[in-house]
């Protein structure tokens, strides 16, 4: 029997959930019970209360990584806008922060589990790291914080990754079940449920087969160049950093809470460089530039959650203040304090 366990958190978004179990459980019905859909979290059976609207839905039992499955983790419901407790970051970090990440890692290490995602489900996994380097696909809202993760971001409703399976959108839950579906019980399933519910799967499954799209080629072609050209940039703005050298005791004001962040900043052989130290992660500066007067860089951060943040700040004296982004989601207040 197949079984499906379907993550449930605080804050979750309901159509990312109940789509899928929808299709999984008239699947059911017409295969004579080759297969159970039913709803977990990774403390066990309790009422789980879902996003914006806060209905209450009952999980039955306790995720299991090492049951041969499928785990589907829907994404989260909540507020696009605002750093408040109930945005989506705020939400997700939320529950990238309980025992689901340590058990979804154990299910990606299994050989018969796959894991699948609805919408912001990928973002969930991929802010601790989980889906680094591996195409997905999320909300299209995301998809730059889902690059800035260091996960590769495709513009598809469904992509197979092997064990990984992403969908796009909210709706996108019953393209996914509909794919998995057919992946795992065969086409007639698929095409029955289909049926049933009056609705065709959108889109084309993308999958790392295949001739790649000419573009794509040149595009990889032409990264060297452009790296040069970061280089270039990086020693023709350099002897002007020294009101930025020094130490730096700074606070970043996230969706998730306030970061202190140390910054130590030199200037060496012509050079700008930095570390940045936040407990015990020190990170180095990556592409550090000066332009009119604002020093910007890149970081590669892993707490509280893995992203690629693009930082730019201004000095007047011993005063620091800019920005942290990651993708579109809302820049993140950064002010400082020269120390020494």
């Amino acid at each position: 029997m197949l079984t499906v366990q379907i993550v449930l958190f605080d804050g979750f978004d309901l159509l990312d959930a109940m789509a899928p179990y929808e299709v999984f459980c008239a699947a059911s019905t017409i295969t004579e019970q080759e297969l159970q859909a039913e709803f977990v979290t990774a403390e066990g059976p309790r009422l789980v209360t879902s996003g914006i609207n806060g209905l209450k839905i009952a999980a039955t039992g306790g995720l299991d990584p090492e049951r041969a499955s499928i785990i589907l983790v829907p994404g989260a419901s909540g507020y696009v806008e605002g750093d408040g407790p109930d945005s989506i970051p705020a939400i997700l970090n939320r529950a990238a922060n309980t025992q689901l990440i340590s058990l979804i890692q154990q299910a990606l290490g299994q050989g018969d589990v796959v894991v699948a995602t609805v919408c912001g489900g990928s973002l969930l996994l991929a802010m601790k790291g989980l889906l680094e380097g591996r195409p997905a696909a999320t909300h299209h809202l995301g998809m730059d914080v889902l690059g800035a993760t260091g996960a590769v971001p495709v513009s598809a409703r469904v992509v197979d990754d092997g064990n990984l399976v992403s969908g796009g959108g909210v709706t996108s839950g019953l393209d996914v079940a509909l794919y998995l579906l057919e992946r795992e019980l065969g086409p007639r399933i698929a095409h029955a449920v289909e049926q049933l519910f009056e609705y065709e799967r959108r889109g084309t499954v993308w999958r790392e087969k295949g001739i790649a799209p000419s573009y794509q080629k040149t595009r990889q072609a032409e990264e060297p160049n452009i790296a040069k050209m970061t280089s270039g940039t990086q020693h023709h703005s350099i002897a002007q950093t020294s009101v930025f050298d020094g130490e730096w005791d700074t606070t970043i004001a996230t969706p998730v809470g306030s970061l202190p962040v140390r910054l130590s900043i030199s200037t060496r052989d012509g050079l700008i460089q930095g570390t940045a130290i936040q407990g015990d992660e020190v990170v180095t500066f990556m592409n550090p530039v000066l332009q009119d007067n604002k020093l910007a860089w890149s970081l590669r951060i892993t707490k509280p959650m893995r992203l690629n943040l693009k930082f730019e700040v201004a000095a007047d004296g011993d005063h620091m203040t800019g920005i942290a982004k990651a993708g579109v989601l809302p820049a993140s207040r950064l002010t400082g304090i020269r120390i020494s």
